[in-house]
């Protein structure tokens, strides 16, 4: 083997041996990227968000709030205690278009107008295309303290992860 072949291979060698490592190490960092963006951190992304006093929703009307990463939420009273079990928090969005739900309180019932979507005040799908599809409205973990209601509700949106 002459001297001139030997270095042509011992490059081609190590050309291809950091073209691999570049390889791994940019796989390695895609999927890192992927898990962290598919799988995030649940402290991460919601916290408790203080909503309103509880003196200011009456039993069968609801409030609506909109969470620092912009989800609306909409908290309603269902009885006439004071603990968290009194309250109940739902996705104000509709989970067959992303129409806005509002509370109808006359109905005992979250109603989207946008194709006329009813869901109980569990946020359970009655009647339209969520309850073909059984769609239900997300719900948010709420408590009391002193007297004032707080949800447990996302604080960034997806697209703010860095």
């Amino acid at each position: 083997m002459s001297s001139g072949s030997s270095k042509q291979r011992r490059g081609f060698l190590i050309s291809g041996g950091c073209m691999a490592s570049g390889l791994i190490a940019s796989y390695g960092t895609l999927g890192w990227m992927s898990a962290k963006f598919l799988y995030p951190l649940e402290n991460d992304m919601v916290q408790w968000q203080y909503v309103t006093p509880i003196s200011e929703i009456n039993l069968g009307q609801a409030w609506e709030y909109e969470s620092p990463s912009g989800a609306k939420v909409v908290v309603a009273r269902q009885s006439t205690g004071v603990t968290a079990d009194c309250f109940i928090a739902l996705s104000g969005t509709c989970p067959h278009l992303g129409c806005q739900v509002h509370w109808e309180g006359h109905n005992e019932r979250f109603f989207c107008p946008c194709h006329n979507g009813v869901f109980d005040p569990t946020g359970q799908p009655i009647s339209g295309p969520p309850a073909a599809a059984n769609q239900t409205l997300t719900q948010y973990r709420v408590k009391v303290e002193e007297k004032l209601l707080f949800a447990l509700v996302p604080v960034k949106s997806i697209t703010a992860r860095g």
